[in-house]
């Protein structure tokens, strides 16, 4: 029992310390001013992911993406984990796919009428960015009959290692 208890302070410890950390984040990136946005991120990604914009389809970046391998992708404004390669598919649409996010608690779906239809808006849990969009019931043979389309700009892509890559011998 002496030994348990330590582990189970410990571990309480961790994770408050976790939440109170994304909490903080998340409350840093409400804050911050327009001007500080701008200086933070590129003319192109402030369009995009503080205006709501959206790069053109089958550019150099959606290209970038269909080669890039086994990895994670990241939010460009925040550095919050979003997909994983696990969960990207080729849609034919012209902007990166995925069928499910890397955790339900990464992303926040907005009701979205600016384009004289009803669509699901996708926007970054911890800073509120803008991602694109949510589409459900399209046919794709995905696991989750979802395609969550992404502006490729919005998106930092971080290639994983693997475990014969990381040895020394």
């Amino acid at each position: 029992m002496k030994k348990i208890v330590p582990f189970l302070l410990f571990a309480i410890i961790s994770y408050t310390s976790l939440s109170f950390g994304e909490k903080n984040k998340k409350e840093m990136y409400k804050e911050m001013k327009d001007s500080e946005w701008r200086e933070k991120l590129s003319p192109e990604e402030y369009h995009i992911l503080r205006e709501n914009g959206t790069e053109r389809p089958f550019g150099k970046i959606y290209e970038e993406f269909k080669n890039q391998g086994e990895g994670d992708y990241f939010c460009v404004a925040c550095n919050s984990k979003l997909f994983s390669s696990d969960g990207k598919f080729e849609s034919a649409c012209g902007w990166p796919s995925f069928f499910e996010p890397s955790h339900p608690e990464a992303l926040i779906y907005l009701e979205d009428k600016s384009m004289g239809t009803t669509r699901t808006e996708i926007r970054c849990a911890t800073c509120n960015s803008h991602l694109g969009h949510l589409f459900v019931g399209e046919g794709f043979n995905t696991p989750t009959d979802k395609r969550y389309c992404l502006n490729g700009t919005a998106l930092r892509f971080v290639k994983k290692i693997k475990d014969s890559d990381s040895s020394s011998h």
